[in-house]
């Protein structure tokens, strides 16, 4: 069928109702969001968020309610989607927006493509990878993966991947998301090694939409984390701390879940494994601890410096 893209769309979406199927593959998936309230009757209060990219550029795509758990697992980070019966919107100006692998992408921020499922219902194909051709100029997934002696100069807020041995996971921890609130947010600390550096990267991981692997994080895994936020702990003691946290765009996979991932064929990602292979797993076990109370940033030694 004739197809569109999104820079044409972005150009016509004003003057048109009916779309052409556009052929795009998923960059970034943020995680799933709920936002049902009680005075609301909604059957499925699902929403998500992906950032999805054709030879012209990237755009957000939003899949709706009762699509969400249809189809949001099945939508993956290297995904190639061809949609139909879509909708065009103006953009949400709120959303938060992932660090793209490629700094030359063209990004159209404007708009967002909807996915729904009625008025109209969007029909959505996933093209198996080996079914995709070269001349359709999809981009390929990039990273941004950095080692843990590269980690102490990069800038609060940067947006990177990262790839380490897993050495400590402590506990599932809550905390409220607002004061008062009865909403809570999960997550644990983990430390991982990649050889670069004798200190670890240190790592706040927020439960995401992938609560199988986030269960499963245990010491010895390989443990890959995409669009990690850099927190530079500014405070007067010299010896600050460097920690990264997830970030609404986070994937985490751990050993069993990286075959077929994009980031396979990162160098860094082939530098690390040749590095582990070198390395003595009984050696590796000994260093390692689970579980119990990790407080973090540690605070200071006596109460006057406090």
């Amino acid at each position: 069928s004739k197809l569109t893209n999104l820079g044409h769309l972005e150009m016509t979406w004003r003057s048109r109702v009916h779309f052409h199927p556009l052929l795009v593959r998923i960059l970034h998936k943020s995680r799933l969001r709920y936002y049902g309230k009680p005075e609301k009757k909604m059957d499925m209060p699902y929403q998500a968020y992906f950032e999805v990219a054709d030879g012209s550029g990237m755009m957000s795509m939003v899949l709706w309610n009762s699509l969400c758990p249809e189809w949001y697992h099945s939508m993956n980070v290297g995904t190639v989607l061809l949609l139909a019966k879509y909708t065009i919107k103006t953009s949400y100006p709120f959303k938060t927006h992932p660090t793209p692998g490629d700094s030359q992408m063209k990004r159209f921020a404007t708009i967002e493509i909807s996915l729904n499922v009625r008025d109209p219902p969007t029909e959505i194909s996933i093209i198996p990878e080996e079914m995709v051709k070269p001349e359709w100029g999809l981009p390929e997934v990039k990273y941004r993966f950095i080692t843990r002696s590269e980690l102490d100069d990069l800038p609060h807020n940067y947006s990177c991947d990262v790839i380490g041995l897993v050495t400590f996971v402590g506990r599932a921890e809550r905390a409220r998301k607002r004061e008062h609130s009865e909403d809570f947010w999960l997550y644990r600390w983990a430390h991982a090694i990649d050889g670069t550096s004798d200190q670890p990267f240190i790592l706040e991981l927020f439960a995401t939409s992938q609560p199988d692997v986030f269960e499963r994080i245990h010491p010895m895994t390989y443990l890959v984390c995409t669009q990690m936020r850099v927190i530079q702990c500014l405070t007067e003691n010299p010896s600050r701390t460097v920690y990264l946290t997830t970030s609404n765009e986070s994937q985490i996979f751990i050993t069993g879940w990286h075959k077929g991932q994009p980031y396979t064929k990162d160098a860094k990602v082939k530098n690390f494994i040749q590095w582990t292979k070198s390395q003595s797993e009984a050696d590796q076990i000994k260093k390692t601890v689970i579980g119990g109370y990790y407080p973090f940033p540690r605070p200071p030694d006596t109460f006057v410096k406090y």
